[in-house]
């Protein structure tokens, strides 16, 4: 009985592997929007915006004079969830104080 042995392959049965770099997508990004009523006082809003979004007094001061004008401001961008816990508390917080005040995200 004879084996057939095959000669080995002329690069010495080395195997050679590719590094593939992995390129990863950014999260998506929200943004974080407050949005006007008649009823929510602007000074409670003020205190929203620097409290949960970590604002100044004069940059959240000048958000809610946008959402005063133009019936909406941007607080914030976040990721997903980020954002989505940032709208329940400011809601929370409004529905707290008995304040209608609505807050939303959409993505960008």
């Amino acid at each position: 009985m004879s084996a057939s042995h095959s000669p080995p392959p002329a690069d010495g049965g080395a195997v050679v592997v590719e590094r593939q770099t992995l390129r990863l997508k950014p999260p998506a990004m929200y943004q974080v929007i407050l949005l006007n009523d008649n009823f929510t006082p602007m000074e409670f809003v003020v205190v929203v915006i620097q409290h949960y979004f970590n604002k100044d007094r004069e940059t959240a001061t000048q958000i809610m004079l946008k959402v005063h004008r133009d019936g909406r401001g941007v607080c914030g961008v976040y990721t997903r969830d980020i954002a989505a816990t940032k709208v329940e508390q400011v809601i929370g917080a409004a529905r707290q104080a008995g304040h209608p005040l609505q807050c939303v995200m959409e993505a960008i």
